[in-house]
């Protein structure tokens, strides 16, 4: 019976061990699963944003004032839309971890007269 709790002891330690050892794969993990949530809402802001500015073209109204506006204020900043044949909204989205590339995501979207809103 000595023997087993003597090996016992000398386990104890080891699921926190590992539990160290794995911890920052988890968070890497994590940060890249959420980045890529952020990435994939700054497609979708986007692109709302176009088909707005592509709307407002259509009704006679300033593309890229609508287009602006209809984007999330975190992306308002560094927007670039441009209003040609069709509207183009480029946006840089957010990143969680400092040092990371800029991500440059554009939506486009255009609408002939006619083809409904």
């Amino acid at each position: 019976m000595a023997m087993r709790s003597a090996a016992w002891g000398e386990e104890r330690g080891q699921a926190a061990a590992e539990f160290v050892a794995i911890f920052p794969a988890l968070i890497l993990a994590t940060l890249v699963a959420i980045q890529l949530g952020v990435a994939g809402w700054t497609a979708w802001s986007a692109s709302e944003a176009a088909k707005a500015g592509a709307r407002a073209q259509l009704v006679g109204d300033d593309p890229e004032a609508v287009a602006r506006a209809a984007l999330p204020t975190l992306l308002r900043d560094g927007a670039e839309v441009d209003s040609g044949a069709q509207v183009d909204v480029t946006v840089v989205a957010p990143t969680l971890v400092p040092g990371l590339p800029d991500l440059s995501i554009s939506g486009s979207a255009g609408l002939a007269p006619g083809a409904g809103l």
